[in-house]
């Protein structure tokens, strides 16, 4: 059988099922000291580390003067693309700008009958950092990351963004980052791969400008080099193993549901899928499907790994005891693969995203429809959200008082101050008083 059986009739059963999923996260020791003394490297050394590693995983001829793609390289890689792809990557981009400027935010401020003013200032960061995959041999690179990553920057107000990127043994780019960088007006674009590039990007070379957030997805040492960056620049957030839940009925077609599962089940071993339902019958058919469907895909051995480890058909009485079950997962993907899905939706407290109804498959919301596919993984749904045009700004609090406004309630503030033993407060506001 390609996954597990699994039998859910409340919270009772909960503990053992977080168990077993959080196997998926075990961080390892020597990946964290690797990654460690390649961060020190690249911070001491810039180019010349950027290079050297380049050089030993990636391209074996790689110099320095690679390091920067040229004008000619960008404008050349259109004539390596279909040109009906550059019309769905453009359509892409069209939908998810429009999507994220519904989430700028105004700065604002209001003034009270005292004449105080107070408000908070939104601002975009100065400067941003993409990592873009390149996927196996930079054959298969992760344009919709990239795109999905540098729309909410643009639309925050970001003014600098540079991508970067392992290079192809030959030491290029794949077409299409290069194609969909220039859709997006990004000219700034470097080839380098892994934790050695999270460095570049966050203490900056001769050749690469320190960034303020890195954002972007990546393999383990990636992720690591990240979370230790943690403090010297914003990151997007730390994603562990990807997840999707999927939520179905009765009328639910196997074949489609067992899809939905595999295109998270193929991304990686370590992902998770799991159908909830009431209905027995569905839980059969999807595993014949589920083995029929995998045979046939490129990544199919990969994705049978997935479903053997982490796959999981979790049998519930109803809808509302499988309610209960994804509020406790709190999965980066939901889909409500039932009738009338918008009559559950005040019930779901905890998902990334959540695609609504038999003809909404995660794919969906990866690629084209225009939310943001960066979501929060491994139960991290339960306290954050999606990458957002939040992510690419900072607020600054304004403060503006009087002199009746210190005259009112500056001994109120100096007595909070000595309350907390802290005399230079107190008097810091006492010696405007009148």
């Amino acid at each position: 059988m390609p996954c597990r059986d699994i039998t859910y009739s409340g919270q009772q059963d909960w503990p053992e099922i977080k168990k077993w999923l959080e196997l998926r996260v075990n961080p390892d020791s020597k990946v964290d000291s690797i990654v460690k003394d390649i961060l020190t490297r690249v911070k001491n050394e810039g180019d010349a580390a950027l290079v050297d590693y380049t050089k030993q995983f990636d391209c074996p001829d790689f110099n320095h003067s690679m390091l920067k793609v040229s004008r000619d390289q960008r404008g050349l890689a259109y004539a390596e693309i279909e040109s009906h792809d550059l019309e769905i990557i453009e359509e892409a981009i069209r939908n998810i700008r429009n999507f994220h400027r519904r989430q700028v935010e105004e700065s604002w401020w209001t003034t009270g009958e005292d004449g105080t003013i107070l408000g908070q200032l939104v601002r975009p960061v100065d400067r941003v950092g993409l990592y873009v995959p390149g996927g196996q041999g930079g054959e298969t690179p992760l344009i919709s990351s990239m795109i999905m990553n540098a729309v909410p920057a643009q639309v925050a107000g970001v003014k600098e963004i540079a991508v970067i990127s392992p290079p192809r043994k030959d030491g290029t780019l794949n077409p299409y980052i290069l194609a969909t960088a220039q859709e997006l007006g990004i000219t700034e674009i470097y080839a380098s791969g892994s934790a050695w590039a999270i460095g570049a990007l966050a203490y900056g070379t001769d050749t690469i400008a320190p960034c303020d957030v890195i954002a972007g997805p990546g393999n383990i040492f990636v992720a690591t080099a990240k979370g230790q960056l943690v403090g010297e620049v914003g990151i997007d957030m730390i994603a562990g193993p990807s997840e999707v839940a999927i939520l179905a009925d009765g009328d639910s077609d196997p074949a489609w549901i067992a899809a939905d599962l595999l295109s998270q089940a193929e991304h990686d071993p370590l992902a998770s899928s799991i159908l909830v339902t009431w209905d027995d019958e569905l839980g059969v058919k999807v595993k014949y499907e589920l083995k029929k469907q995998a045979d046939l895909l490129p990544r199919g051995e990969i994705a049978l790994k997935s479903l053997e480890d982490w796959g999981a058909i979790v049998k519930v009485p109803d809808l509302e005891t499988g309610i209960d079950f994804v509020n406790r997962m709190a999965p980066e993907h939901l889909e409500l693969a039932f009738e009338e899905p918008w009559s559950a939706i005040g019930q779901i407290k905890h998902a990334g995203a959540i695609f609504m109804g038999h003809f909404t498959p995660e794919p969906v919301g990866d690629y084209f429809a225009g939310p943001n596919h960066v979501l929060p993984t491994v139960g991290t749904a339960r306290f954050s959200s999606a990458l957002s045009v939040e992510t690419f700004t900072k607020k600054t609090s304004l403060i503006y008082t009087d002199q009746n406004y210190i005259n009112r309630h500056g001994g109120k503030i100096a007595r909070l101050a000595r309350l907390e033993g802290l005399e230079a407060h107190a008097r810091s506001v006492e010696t405007r008083l009148k």
